[in-house]
């Protein structure tokens, strides 16, 4: 883009990059993030290491899982969870395979939160930029890995549609100007400026996005910087909320926003308030979760051996997220992949326990739902 274009972009803005937002309109917003996070944070330490630790994993694949979703590439969760559960010497039955590309996602997310107090730095960003892309290539497209974009194929553009049929969402500043602004981002993100911190985080990610420093990945770095960002504000190295997850659900929003924030001005108000609202969401779905984990937690201490077998534990927590139609044990022995008669066993024992009640009967078989819960 010429010098002489007209304005389309906030980095084109003579102001650049000088944040302006409306504290008064986000007050309300952001006063009940924090105490959602700070009732999420206080249960969690309250339900000891052990659940701590194991709500810890299922959140941090979440966030593997969906930050990848929302670029359009799938991951195996359970081969995410292996890999988190490996590298954080976590005691998590049936560990699966792991490949590179997988390591790569994970390792980035974890370095993100567990050293979020050391310094955001160049070297550390090329890092993650290698780790995402150990072949070198995106699909078929070689990329320039660990190092910033050259812009040697053209400009740098967001799209969508089919080839010949694009539609240009955003187009990033010029791949000559990214040394020079990426130094004042990491100068910005690495020192306190008086900003609250969950404030921070929804500001540091949008400037990175908006910068778009690397030839592919920019989105998965930025929402990691985003963690990062939230892990300092929470304090705490472990993850019991996933915003990738919720941006998942709200891809479309969350697109939009972005797009709307990058083609206005510099009072990104609008931007921080949908931030906000996102991250409520996220945090408030953690906090219903944690009921189920309570509910779990509880229960296996009423049983013999002190713990539900790993069918019951996925079916159980799959019934607390809503189970669509009715659960009977075809269903039971379809999904935990067993014999009809280990399903039989293991919502006998349930039913024995109060944990599940038979809610009626077809031709073909009872059905069951939850009780207590």
């Amino acid at each position: 883009m010429n010098s002489g274009d007209y304005l389309k972009y906030i980095w084109q803005q003579a102001e650049w990059p000088q944040w302006s937002f409306d504290s008064a309109v986000l007050s309300q917003l952001l006063s009940q993030v924090n105490l959602e996070r700070g009732r999420l944070l206080g249960s969690m330490q309250a339900l000891g290491f052990k659940l701590a630790e194991e709500a810890s994993l299922k959140v941090l694949t979440s966030e593997v899982v969906k930050s990848s979703e929302i670029e359009g590439e799938r991951l195996n969760p359970e081969a995410v969870r292996s890999s988190i559960a490996r590298r954080l010497g976590i005691d998590a039955g049936g560990l699966v395979p792991s490949d590179k590309h997988v390591d790569g996602v994970v390792e980035m997310v974890i370095d993100a939160t567990r050293n979020h107090a050391n310094p955001l730095t160049q070297d550390r960003l090329f890092g993650w930029h290698a780790a995402l892309f150990p072949t070198g290539h995106s699909g078929m497209y070689k990329l320039t890995v660990a190092a910033y974009r050259d812009d040697a194929a053209g400009a740098m553009r967001v799209v969508s549609g089919a080839i010949g049929r694009e539609k240009v969402h955003y187009e990033a500043p010029s791949a000559s100007v990214i040394q020079a602004e990426m130094t004042l981002f990491l100068h910005w993100f690495n020192n306190e400026l008086g900003l609250d911190p969950v404030i921070k985080a929804g500001l540091a990610h949008l400037w990175f996005v908006t910068l778009h420093p690397f030839d592919d990945g920019n989105g998965r770095i930025g929402r990691a910087i985003c963690d990062m960002a939230l892990a300092r504000a929470d304090g705490s190295s472990q993850r019991f909320y996933s915003l990738s997850a919720q941006m998942q659900r709200e891809r479309e929003d969350y697109y939009n926003s972005l797009e709307q924030t990058q083609k206005g001005t510099l009072d990104v108000t609008a931007w921080l308030a949908w931030f906000l609202a996102c991250l409520l969401r996220a945090v408030q779905s953690a906090n219903e979760e944690l009921k189920g984990v309570v509910y779990l937690a509880n229960l296996s201490h009423r049983l013999p051996n002190g713990k539900l077998n790993e069918r019951q534990m996925k079916m159980l927590s799959m019934m607390m997220q809503g189970f669509n139609g009715n659960l009977t044990t075809g269903k039971w022995a379809k999904i935990a992949q067993c014999s009809t008669d280990t399903a039989l066993r293991d919502v006998s024992q349930l039913v024995e326990l109060g944990v599940l009640l038979k809610a009626g009967e077809s031709k073909r078989a009872a059905h069951y739902v939850l009780s207590g819960f």
